[in-house]
């Protein structure tokens, strides 16, 4: 069974910016999509710019940007795309800030209006499992 994982990327982000997802008008209509914004400075180079400033200089920014970077691949339109949560656990555990794959542009969230009940729904295509198997050398343990 394979979990999706865009709503691990776009909490990641959440966690990173100290933004919410969206930004609603008084109207209920979208003026803010963090994961959109996080792409656009993916693809400016300007990722940096993401972080709360609330963290200062509290945080490494290799490992930011590596986090940042693997929950633009959690949050991919197409889920085909999208890692294994395996795969992303991997991916943030790893000491190569290299990853595997580039993020493609990100899914988009259609929310209801505010004097309606506000619902958030992904929009996507349909779901392909994508077979890895990733060979560790570390010792793993496992707790019941």
């Amino acid at each position: 069974m394979k979990t999706d994982v865009f709503s691990f990327g776009v909490l990641v982000l959440v966690i990173i910016s100290g933004r919410k997802n969206t930004i609603l008008d008084k109207q209920g209509d979208t003026v803010g999509d963090l994961v959109r914004d996080a792409w656009r400075m993916w693809k400016e180079q300007r990722l940096h710019e993401l972080v709360d400033p609330l963290l200062g200089d509290g945080y490494e920014v290799a490992e930011i940007m590596k986090c940042a970077q693997v929950a633009l691949v959690c949050a991919q339109e197409d889920l085909a795309y999208r890692p294994a949560m395996t795969n992303v656990a991997a991916m943030l555990n790893s000491e190569s800030i290299s990853l595997p794959m580039e993020p493609k542009q990100p899914g988009t969230l259609i929310h209801g209006c505010a004097d309606r009940d506000t619902t958030s729904t992904y929009v996507g295509q349909s779901s392909r499992t994508i077979d890895i198997t990733i060979t560790s050398s570390a010792p793993t343990s496992t707790r019941v």
